[in-house]
Parts: structure tokens; C-alpha cells; sequence
């Protein structure tokens, strides 16, 4: 099986799109690309048309993030088995983090329904954590058996250890994102607060859904050692992360926050940096408390206040976590792992379909 037809609800230059792109590629198959030129959905009809058309000379179909609208659709027009790398479930975002629908609320069903159908047109199901498995196939009525674990991968090609001249003496802790409500900037915040006067300073990368009302939070706390970058080039963001000496997680207070790995997480230990992070199931598949990360409770300032503190001052633990860290990676979160383990489904997939 050597052509496969990658097709993605969001664009080609999308964080997932992209890896599994490039790490499907390296490992020798024929990436047939079908992406919209941004995320509006505007592009799905034409985007669907393609897709149909390609499937055609293509050996297997793989539909990624985002897919929930257009994989059923796909799969009723070609009759073709896919594979779905879900990345992410439109009712955890949408209704968990986001709020844009209640629970229980028609239009949270709607939400839900999205994710229902894409599962059930599906052969197989991808997620990045055995306890997210559990959880999509106890929401979405499926069977266990029909996923599978492929932890997160980043473009180490891009994202790896280097040494980067420091632009200032205190003890930098780098955070980057997209400012989700799952992120809990707002803790972060209020535990630099609590540092103010430890000599630590806070990067943080990004904008987004929370980005305003962090600000004002900032304002409100008089906030002198936080410092807002606009987002970066990702090609730039490792030399931000290589300057400081601890990375962030994720730490906010909603159901998300307990189902997810992140991206940031992975990018913390491919760069060889001590990462600090909320405990949940899915990271803890991964990681060990201070031997590859340090755990704090989630939703809560001074508990990420008193890690950030005690790694500043317990050098050996920051080296060891670091190490510890770059060693789960290696293992499990390479491009080549990626690309090696979706060569693994896609030779179960062909079994299934000669069997």
C-alpha cells in the first residue's frame, strides 16, 4: 500500500496536517494532499468534491483534523474505509472548554451527533492517549477496539535541543499557545504573581479565546515580570523555548484539561526542557512525575507558583526531568515513530480488507 489520500478539514500548514503529512512521507508513501486553503468551511464542498475524485487512484483514505463534517460525506460518495485521525472531538471542544453550547442543550447534541457519525464511518479511530480512547468510545457508543494509540508527535527536524544565547539573567519560564479556556493562562498568571518577587520571570506566546480577559487579569495584578509576545513562526518558537529554562503545560479547571495531551507538552520535552504540567490520565500514559515531568494540581496558582520555585532552586531535579523528558520523546513522539506507527495501521487496515 504506497498512495494514500490525506484529507483534512483544516489547512496544510496546520500543526497536525502538517506532521502527519511530512511523517507519512518519510516513511516512503505517496501523500496525495486535499486540504482547504484556511479553516472555513466555506471550502468543504469543493474540498469534498476532490477528495471523491482522488480516492480513486489512491490505495487507502486517511481523514484528518479537522474531519467530523466532511469524512461521513466522503465516506458515502467513495464507499472507501477510513482511517480517522480525530486529534480532537468537536463535543470536548465546543461544548467542555468552549462553552458555545450547554450541556444537555440541543445544540450540544448537534455537536455530539457530529462526532457519533465520523466514528461510525470509520474503520479505525486514531486518538493520542488510551484514557481518551475510553472516554470517545463511552460518549460516541463505539467499541474500544476500533481505536487506536498513536501518541503526539512533533517536527523534531524543526523542534529540538539548541544552545541560544539568554537575554536576561532571571529564572525564564516559557508558556505558548492559542489561549484555549483548557490552557488556564489565567492560573499561570496568577502564580507570577505570587512570584514577583523571586527573581522568575514568564514568557508567554500567543493569542486567542481567553486573550482579552488575561490581559485585563494582568493589568488588574500589576503584573511587572510577564512579558506577551505576539505569536511567532513556528520555525522561530523553539529558539523562545531553547532560552528558558522551564516549560508549561496546561492548567486550566474544565473537563478538557483532564482528556488531553497538547502539542506544548510534547514540543517542552522535545526541546530536552524541564516541563511543568497539570496531572491528568493522558499525559501520566507518558510521563513519570520528577523523573521526565513535574505534576501540579490543575487550577491552582500556588501550586504551579511552588514548582516553578522549586525547580529554580533544585538544579539536578530541572537536569533530570529535562533528560527524562528528551528520553520519552525519542521513544515515542519522533516524526519517524509517528510515521512508523500509522505504517502499522495501515498494514492492519489492508489485512482486514484482503481478510
Amino acid at each position: 500500500m504506497k498512495k494514500i489520500l490525506f484529507v483534512a478539514g483544516r489547512e496544510a500548514e496546520y500543526s497536525r496536517s502538517r506532521i502527519v503529512y511530512k511523517a507519512l512521507e518519510e516513511q516512503g508513501f505517496e501523500v496525495v494532499g486535499c486540504f482547504p486553503p484556511d479553516k472555513s468551511f466555506k471550502h468543504y464542498p469543493k474540498l469534498i468534491y476532490r477528495a471523491v475524485r482522488l480516492a480513486k487512484s489512491c490505495d487507502l483514505v486517511l481523514v484528518g483534523f479537522y474531519g467530523q463534517i466532511i469524512l461521513p460525506i466522503i465516506k458515502l460518495l467513495t464507499g472507501r474505509a477510513i482511517i480517522f485521525d480525530m486529534y480532537i472531538a468537536t463535543y470536548h471542544t465546543m461544548v467542555q472548554d468552549r462553552g458555545k453550547a450547554k450541556e444537555g442543550s440541543l445544540k450540544a447534541w448537534f455537536y455530539k451527533l457530529s462526532d457519533i457519525v465520523s466514528c461510525k464511518c470509520s474503520r479505525f479511530i486514531v486518538l493520542e492517549s488510551q484514557d481518551h480512547i475510553i472516554e470517545c468510545a463511552r460518549l460516541f457508543h463505539e467499541q474500544e477496539n476500533k481505536f487506536r494509540r498513536i501518541f503526539l508527535a512533533v517536527d523534531d527536524q524543526v523542534i529540538f535541543p539548541r544552545n541560544i544565547a539568554r537575554m536576561t539573567e532571571q529564572f525564564l519560564v516559557h508558556f505558548h499557545g492559542e489561549y484555549a479556556p483548557f490552557h488556564g493562562i489565567k492560573y499561570i498568571l496568577q502564580a507570577a504573581h505570587l512570584l514577583r518577587n523571586e527573581n522568575i520571570h514568564f514568557q508567554i506566546i500567543g493569542k486567542g479565546i481567553t486573550f482579552q480577559e488575561d490581559q485585563e487579569l494582568a493589568r488588574r495584578l500589576e503584573l511587572n515580570n510577564v512579558t506577551f509576545i505576539d505569536p511567532v513562526p513556528y520555525e522561530t518558537l523553539a529558539d523562545y523555548m531553547a532560552r528558558a529554562d522551564v516549560c508549561l503545560g496546561i492548567f486550566g479547571d474544565n473537563p478538557r484539561t483532564l482528556r488531553v495531551v497538547t502539542n506544548k507538552v510534547v514540543e517542552a520535552i522535545a526541546m530536552a526542557k524541564p516541563l511543568i504540567t497539570a496531572r491528568n490520565n493522558p499525559v501520566q500514559e507518558l510521563l513519570t512525575h520528577e523523573k521526565s515531568v513535574y505534576f501540579v494540581e490543575r487550577a491552582n496558582p500556588g501550586a504551579l507558583a511552588d514548582a516553578v520555585l522549586k525547580l529554580k532552586n533544585d538544579e539536578n531535579l530541572r537536569n533530570a526531568i529535562a533528560k527524562g523528558g528528551h528520553e520519552v520523546f525519542i521513544n515515542h513522539c519522533t516524526l519517524s515513530v509517528l510515521g512508523k506507527e500509522f505504517s502499522k495501521l495501515f498494514k492492519e487496515m489492508n489485512c482486514n480488507a484482503n481478510g
